[in-house]
């Protein structure tokens, strides 16, 4: 069954009348419904949930990105930082007071890759955080959203099953009403 962008509302009301189009093998208590029907519906109804559901899974996603790009340059930056000082130490031709300078900018670069290490990580820590409170956000509307879709569909079962009741009463007052028109009528078997 092929749907198009309908949304969640539509799809539940196709399930309606797949549920009402059943074959009924005990009539009011059991029906038999088309699994792959039923299924097909289902998986629309999860791909027409509301697409801020999947840009935060992507928004997600991309804040560990920016995360793990921070760490990495932050520890290019050192490593850089540790060659240009190392580099800086082992030349022979530097005089003592030059090494002391390399020393000073060394420890300089340290702390300032060090800093730098500190804020990208307390940064990540603050992304890790909003999209954590996103995301629960995000999920208690989306439990929510299907508390209300559910409710109203068992609003609706609990009507159909009403409607189903008042057919059958209807049906056993029709049928015994034409028993008693037969045998008031005087043509039934056996009279003579």
């Amino acid at each position: 069954m092929a749907v198009q962008q309908n949304n969640v509302y539509d799809l539940l009301k196709m399930m309606e009348v797949a549920i009402e189009d059943s074959f009924q093998v005990i009539p009011g208590k059991y029906s038999l419904i088309r699994k792959d029907e039923l299924e097909s519906l289902l998986n629309e109804v999860f791909t027409t949930l509301p697409v801020e559901i999947q840009e935060a899974r992507a928004f997600l996603r991309r804040r560990e990105e920016l995360q793990i790009e921070a760490q990495q340059r932050a520890e290019r930056i050192i490593a850089d930082a540790q060659a240009e000082a190392d580099r800086k130490l082992s030349e022979a031709d530097f005089l003592k007071a030059l090494e002391r300078e390399g020393d000073r900018i060394r420890t300089q670069v340290k702390d300032e890759c060090e800093e730098m290490k500190r804020r990208a990580s307390e940064e990540a820590d603050a992304i890790r955080n909003q999209a954590t409170d996103d995301s629960l956000k995000i999920k208690e509307g989306a439990e929510m959203y299907a508390e209300q879709v559910l409710t109203t569909l068992e609003k609706n079962l609990a009507q159909m099953q009403g409607v189903v009741k008042n057919g059958q009463i209807f049906m056993e007052q029709r049928r015994s009403e034409s028993s008693r028109s037969y045998v008031m009528s005087g043509n039934y078997p056996g009279k003579d």
